[in-house]
């Protein structure tokens, strides 16, 4: 019985220890969680609205007036760009945005991935962890895989950049972003997007199409603005999904470690129950021992 009281202890010790950690993980996930929200939340309404400019010139171009960015053409080769963190203990947030990925490859991508030519570009070790022991077919792109590391503008648009100018050689016809797209601290959602060709601008479900085009001004003219505005705009969408993804993380590892730190206490409870009752049967015995010598004593 005191071996069995000795291993309680022990184990009680053992996650006290544990939830001290997962507690500390879910206090600085909180702070970090406060700045990516603050960036994400704020960088949002304004990427949202630049997109939708940029779909609606795309959808209205006249005269001479082009970009190879808006120009949708038969897909042999696609990149798909997968935003995963870093680290892990942050719930399923890894695993959904992993099995989004596969399953926009197997589905939208099939006829390309049994030809061989998708290719994967990492943006986060997760993924790639993730993908290299399941696929041996698929060509994989771990140049930028630490981009996290360094979270500003004029680093993510680098890397947009050499996209961008990989989708004009033709070297790829489509190229697809799959992230995790921030909603609050319990909810991020895995999402896929298509960054090139820019999608043409959709109708409201039920709204039927108007003859009448977007009124825009351009000035200098079209084609200058176009060669300016839409890799810009496209460089602004790519950091909004590193930010959604950063602003993710954040918060399923703050959920998960308050979930852990929960079921710790739970575990402390049913522990600190069991310990007692052993260390009641013991005392329950030794007085039974006692109180059975005294009793033989008296006989004697």
């Amino acid at each position: 019985m005191a071996g069995g009281l000795k291993e309680v202890r022990e184990r009680i010790k053992s996650v006290m220890g544990t939830q001290q950690i997962t507690n500390a993980m879910k206090m600085v996930s909180a702070a970090k969680l406060r700045k990516a929200q603050n960036a994400i939340v704020q960088m949002r309404p304004y990427s949202n609205r630049l997109n939708r400019i940029l779909s609606n010139i795309l959808s209205n171009l006249d005269g001479d007036a082009s970009t190879s960015f808006g120009v949708a053409r038969d897909v042999k080769n696609v990149l798909i760009v997968v935003v995963t963190s870093n680290r892990g203990l942050c719930g399923a947030f890894n695993t959904n945005i992993n099995k989004e990925a596969i399953a926009l490859i197997e589905s939208k991508y099939a006829t390309q991935h049994a030809a061989g030519n998708v290719s994967v570009q990492f943006v986060g070790k997760k993924g790639y962890d993730y993908f290299r022991r399941r696929f041996t077919d698929l060509k994989f792109i771990t140049d930028h895989m630490h981009l996290f590391d360094h979270l500003e503008y004029e680093h993510t648009s680098v890397v947009s950049d050499k996209m961008m100018a990989s989708f004009a050689e033709g070297k790829y016809d489509a190229i697809e972003i799959v992230y995790g797209q921030f909603r609050n601290a319990a909810t991020q959602l895995p999402t896929a997007e298509q960054w090139l060709p820019v999608p043409k601008m959709e109708l409201p479900k039920g709204e039927k199409p108007s003859k009448q085009r977007a009124d825009y001004i351009f000035e200098p003219n079209q084609q200058q603005l176009l060669e300016t505005l839409v890799p810009s705009i496209l460089s602004l969408q790519f950091h909004k999904c590193l930010l959604d993804t950063n602003a993710s993380e954040h918060g399923a590892r703050m959920t998960a470690m308050d979930k852990a730190t929960e079921n710790a206490e739970e575990m402390l409870k049913s522990l600190r129950i069991s310990y007692n009752k052993a260390r009641q049967e013991a005392i329950t015995t030794e007085l039974g021992e006692i109180v059975g010598g005294a009793a033989a004593l008296e006989g004697n």
